[in-house]
């Protein structure tokens, strides 16, 4: 398991185009209104989030970060600071089968304004590398970006009530 970090230590990755960094309290209103959003959430559950859930969210991240050594990054432009989602491992400790067995699992969001542009393929990449270097990162739920970044279906599953894919990333 990496080393539990404190916050000022998350470590901040950078590409071409972006920014991955801590959370701040000031990324709130971002987050919320992302998260509140239903075409962000069409493929992670039936409703979108409320403020209150994506308020212990934001906490849940800062807390696998000073926990377990891992967790989200913020997604922002690099150029101009704009928000752009979220990106990161987390350990949810899912009942679910396959058990993932305290493997982090890679996920991401991107806020409307930043689909289709690239930016979920670059930032994916990005903590990859950087998972690479600090565990085996090797399960994830998305596709499109996933087999870009070179995963591939490992299995389907069922997680509360609704069917899932499982991907699998062999590292090179």
């Amino acid at each position: 398991m990496p080393q539990a970090f404190h916050l000022a230590d998350i470590p901040t990755l950078e590409t071409a185009r972006l920014r991955l960094r801590a959370h701040r309290v000031e990324d709130f209103p971002e987050c919320a209104r992302m998260w509140s959003d239903p075409n962000v959430t069409r493929n992670i559950r039936s409703t979108p989030f409320s403020a209150e859930e994506t308020w212990s969210r934001l906490l849940r991240y800062i807390g696998h970060w000073t926990l377990l050594g891992f967790g989200y990054w913020v997604i922002e432009q690099k150029e101009t600071g704009t928000f752009l989602g979220e990106v990161g491992f987390a350990d949810y400790k899912r009942d679910i089968t396959p058990s993932l067995g305290g493997m982090p699992e890679i996920g991401w969001v991107l806020a409307p304004h930043a689909h289709g542009r690239g930016f979920g393929t670059e930032a994916v990449s990005a903590v990859t590398t950087w998972g690479d270097s600090h565990f085996d990162a090797k399960r994830t739920a998305s596709i499109r970006v996933a087999e870009k970044c070179g995963y591939r279906e490992f299995q389907r599953t069922t997680y509360h009530g609704s069917p899932r894919l499982m991907y699998v990333r062999d590292p090179s």
